[in-house]
């Protein structure tokens, strides 16, 4: 049987939770969700304390033992858990730790976009679709479990992130209700969904950079921004003023708008410079594919010039975050730095 959020939450120690007297604080008030980034060792240990959660519940909520296919339990863990930077639950982290959000939120929140991403995946990498085959270094899900079940996979992941949205009784149903409208916004016809379609029918023509942008923004930016908004939903209902949740979201959205572009001028960009060895995916696909890019679009320099430009709004919108906030921020700002230096 599989386990519900509660029991995975439970299953999951959170960090500094490992003795009895521990687990028996008060989970929002815990301090290894909060406490702010200090050096480049402090982040470089968050970021791996995080990705071995993530790691760990994606395991919770992804039995290999289901009740109905061992074959599509297979290729769903295949798609999710071998590996990945996780940069969409570290965002969710950073922001929700920014604002003191509850942890069991945060944890639940953070399993589901990423179950989310891992579905998005699956099917962008079908033959219908970019027909790719390789993916973080392994063969793709429908190369190495066939399309049918590929399809079936990828269906399956984004209906568990709902579901392990929604099965923890601890999560207030204010605050499950808000981010299952973030995550389903952020993945239909409006975000992904539609910025996938919208790449698919520029594919061998030519955009300029507002329409190259909007697309971007959807099929690559809106789970980024989902992220950074659910950490911020994570907050106990009634927490802070309606209008400091309006202010927050806004500059989050800002700064979430800003790297999530960066995000795909820098995928573009390492596409057109890198290896496939490097890259984990195949390499130099959307020159040969004839899909629209920012490196197409502007050349090499211009482009790695644009992310840099980004780079600078992402930061600017952290600077104005109310002083608590930005006092805890630095995760943020270098999550920010990250998604513009990586080499893959």
């Amino acid at each position: 049987m599989q386990a519900t959020a509660k029991q995975a939450t439970d299953a999951v120690p959170a960090d500094g939770a490992s003795s009895p007297s521990q687990a028996a604080v008060p989970q929002h008030r815990r301090a290894a969700h909060s406490s702010p980034a200090g050096s480049e060792h402090d982040f470089d240990a968050w970021v791996a304390a995080r990705t071995a959660r993530i790691q760990a519940l994606i395991g919770q909520h992804l039995p290999l033992q289901p009740a109905a296919s061992a074959a599509l339990a297979e290729a769903m863990h295949h798609a999710a858990a071998l590996g990945g930077k996780r940069m969409r639950p570290l965002l969710l982290w950073a922001a929700g730790e920014c604002f003191d959000a509850d942890p069991a939120a945060m944890d639940a929140a953070a399993c589901a976009v990423e179950l989310m991403h891992a579905y998005s995946l699956v099917h962008d990498d079908l033959p219908c679709m970019d027909n790719d085959v390789l993916r973080r270094g392994q063969p793709t899900t429908h190369v190495k479990f066939g399309e049918a079940m590929a399809l079936l996979a990828g269906d399956a992941l984004q209906t568990r992130a709902f579901e392990v949205l929604t099965a923890n009784p601890g999560i207030p149903a204010q605050t499950q209700a808000r981010l299952c409208g973030l995550l389903a916004g952020a993945s239909g016809a409006a975000g992904m969904a539609g910025g996938q379609a919208l790449d698919l029918a520029a594919t061998g023509r030519a955009l300029g950079v507002d329409a190259l942008s909007d697309m971007h923004r959807r099929k690559t930016g809106a789970l980024l921004k989902a992220s950074l908004l659910m950490g911020l939903a994570c907050r106990q209902p009634g927490s802070v003023a309606p209008s400091d949740e309006l202010r927050d979201a806004e500059i989050m959205g800002r700064y979430a708008d800003a790297i999530g572009l960066a995000f795909q001028v820098v995928d573009d960009v390492l596409d057109a410079s890198m290896d496939s060895a490097t890259l984990g995916k195949t390499a130099g696909k959307d020159a040969e594919q004839g899909k629209a890019t920012f490196v197409g679009l502007l050349g090499l320099e211009q482009a790695r010039a644009h992310a840099q430009q980004l780079l600078q709004q992402a930061l600017q919108a952290l600077r104005e975050l109310p002083a608590p906030a930005q006092v805890r921020s630095s995760r943020l700002a270098e999550l920010a730095r990250r998604v513009v230096a990586r080499s893959h």
